[in-house]
């Protein structure tokens, strides 16, 4: 049982907000009295759903500033990458290094669900080990996870039998592909149409039928526009629709140039899509249009994507981004409407109805955030202050499915230098 006490503010769901106290039983949010348990003094601050990072790269937290990476064409950093990776060697112990170090990161800025794309499969290796030290690195830490088993240019028939096996070790018997508890789910996807062929797309598919699990790609960055056009003289979406990848279980990340005609395609086949503007704008790769997605009726999460292009896992900074860059390519997105994208928006993504707000029965994943010092004072709106104002600005407390995984500041039961030191030894 836990209780949180005196609130400023409690955004409940984009449409509700309201003041005092918030309770959970069981990992779940109730409208009863609770007796008993534990009190998080929430005075001064605002309570908001745990942020769902709906499009990361965790091993790239172990690859951040890499030279050769900034203000380079999209073609050129995905080889400077790759050597980073090959250098580095891609093992379970570094995978689950990186991945400790970028959930950590994430609590510690408020997420409580990381969905993780894995890309980087080199031949023979452990895939099921890396994909369990992930999933262990999570758990462990208490943040929910959603491990996409990705495709860069890997054999079709090869990736679709690794992912199976994945399914098969991590979530046995599974027709959602999510556990019992919640804490973790699986998912496929290509890396996009420009690095993986027509057959991969339709292996995954065929995994993701089997077992019950959703679909997620990337589409319409600079590098993949301009590939569909060289190899197919097709646009992605396009193509995507042609391999039965514009669908109700399906998740587009990044969608920087899109039209208006291939919006409305969107919409009619109801996909979700992840808005990702801490990579794609440094980076030079485009803004997505999400005032114009979400006024069709597509459902928008936000992402950091990974440390190589975004070389910082914190996705309220990147709300903050989002909300201030939206004006250059459509009309000015709301605080409000920003933080929705997520929760609300992100889980969307998932098919994940129990998360991203703290109605009753949702989980109980929650933020407290301290609106009380001087970075905050004379902000009017204490929820949109939490864009607005203080960059940076991190939880006092954080909650996952009841429990208390963040409080005043720092990891509960976890020593932030162990897991630097344990990610620099896997890299020497």
């Amino acid at each position: 049982m836990l209780t949180i006490t005196g609130a400023t503010r409690i955004l409940v769901d984009p449409a509700t907000e309201t003041t005092g106290d918030l309770s959970a039983v069981d990992g779940r949010i109730t409208d009863q009295a609770v007796t008993g348990g534990e009190t998080l003094d929430a005075a001064g601050a605002v309570v908001t759903p745990g942020l769902i990072n709906a499009h990361h790269h965790l091993l790239q937290t172990a690859f951040r500033t890499l030279p050769g990476t900034r203000g380079v064409p999209m073609r050129e950093w995905l080889g400077v990458m790759a050597a980073g990776y090959r250098a580095a060697g891609v093992t379970p112990e570094l995978t689950g290094a990186a991945a400790s170090v970028g959930v950590a990161e994430a609590l510690l800025s408020g997420v409580t669900t990381i969905a993780d794309h894995h890309l980087t499969w080199p031949d023979g290796c452990d895939d099921v080990g890396m994909a369990q030290a992930t999933a262990t690195a999570a758990r462990t830490l208490g943040a929910r996870l959603v491990f996409v088993r990705g495709s860069a240019g890997d054999d079709p028939q090869a990736a679709a039998d690794s992912a199976t096996r994945i399914v098969e070790a991590l979530l046995p018997g599974t027709s959602t592909g999510i556990g019992d508890d919640g804490m973790l789910q699986l998912a496929v996807g290509p890396a996009g149409v420009h690095s993986d062929r027509r057959e991969t797309f339709e292996a995954f598919a065929e995994v993701a039928a089997r077992f019950g699990l959703r679909r997620r790609t990337q589409a319409n960055e600079q590098v993949d526009v301009e590939i569909a056009a060289q190899r197919y003289g097709r646009r992605p979406l396009e193509l995507l629709a042609e391999w039965g990848w514009l669908a109700p279980d399906v998740t587009v990340a990044h969608l920087c140039d899109v039209t208006p005609a291939e919006i409305a395609r969107l919409a009619q086949a109801g996909v979700t899509a992840t808005h990702a503007p801490g990579c794609d704008v440094p980076m030079g790769w485009g803004i997505a249009p999400v005032a114009a997605l979400l006024e069709a009726g597509i459902p928008v999460g936000l992402g950091t994507s990974g440390g190589g292009s975004n070389d910082a896992g914190h996705l309220l900074a990147d709300a903050r981004l989002a909300m201030q860059v939206s004006a250059l390519v459509g009309r000015q997105l709301s605080a409000r409407e920003v933080l929705a994208s997520t929760t609300h928006g992100s889980a969307a993504g998932l098919a994940r109805p129990e998360l991203g707000h703290l109605r009753p029965g949702a989980a109980a994943d929650l933020c407290v955030w301290d609106v009380s010092g001087v970075a905050d004072a004379g902000v009017a709106d204490p929820v949109a202050g939490l864009l607005w104002a203080r960059p940076g600005r991190r939880p006092r407390h954080v909650v996952v499915g009841g429990r208390v995984v963040v409080r005043d500041y720092r990891l509960v039961g976890t020593d932030e230098s162990e897991l630097v030191g344990r990610l620099g030894q896997a890299l020497s």
